[in-house]
């Protein structure tokens, strides 16, 4: 969904610039999710603001979440036997291709966001759709 009218946002930004930030920010000390909380609390109007906002929360919350299943996976192939080592180095290597896409995903939603797109990311999106 394209909103061409996307107006300002909080802090008085422009609220594709906002939605930029709320994925890119994450890469520096979590900014982003502490931009996209702000959002949400103090937005009540911009539609698109409101959903790259939850969207980027949901996202960092999923991709914190998978930060020590990995360490779990990692200790797993280096800590016992041979079928523990295949399980957790599989197990690993799913993690991380889902981390990947996770980034992929980030990247991809901050470029569609700034251009005043909604786009949804598979999952969360719907998630992020219903809070806005």
């Amino acid at each position: 969904k394209n909103m061409a009218d996307h107006g300002k946002s909080t802090f008085g930004l422009d609220a594709n610039l906002v939605a930029l930030l709320c994925y890119l920010g994450n890469f520096v000390c979590y900014f982003g999710l502490i931009l996209s909380i702000i959002t949400v609390i103090q937005e009540k109007n911009n539609k698109l603001a409101r959903f790259h906002a939850w969207q980027s929360i949901l996202l960092t919350v999923a991709s914190l979440l998978l930060v020590p299943v990995y360490f779990v996976m990692m200790g797993l192939m280096f800590a016992g036997n041979t079928i523990t080592s295949l399980l957790g180095g599989l197990l690993g290597l799913i993690v991380t291709v889902v981390g990947l896409a996770i980034f992929v995903f980030m990247i991809l939603a901050a470029i569609k966001g700034f251009g005043g797109e909604s786009y949804k990311i598979p999952v969360i999106g719907n998630f992020a759709e219903k809070y806005v």
